[in-house]
């Protein structure tokens, strides 16, 4: 259950409106008109569908603030000259065959 203190001086009206913040925060205030009249199973699945739809877009939104911060920076790349060892080797490694007994 949600509480306001209300302090020494506080208006009445500034203790309501605390309280109506926190109900809001909670979604109790949209439970409450949700359940205020009969939903019928198309409204329920249509809200369903806004809110799972909210939750995509929110989820698209925070993955591509994530992938923008990574590639802010504007390095170029230069390429890497390989080096004698690496052209000596060999780009394939022979396979040893194993004798079936």
């Amino acid at each position: 259950m949600t509480d306001v203190e209300v302090t020494k001086g506080e208006s009445v009206d500034r203790a309501l409106k605390r309280l109506k913040n926190k109900l809001e925060a909670e979604g109790i205030m949209d439970e409450m008109r949700r359940l205020r009249a009969f939903e019928t199973p198309v409204q329920r699945y249509r809200r369903k569908q806004r809110t799972a739809a909210k939750k995509s877009r929110m989820k698209f939104r925070a993955n591509l603030q994530v992938f923008r911060r990574g590639n802010n920076t504007k390095e170029e790349e230069t390429p890497v000259e390989p080096s004698a060892e690496a052209a000596a080797t060999p780009s394939t490694t022979p396979v040893a065959e194993v004798a079936e007994v």
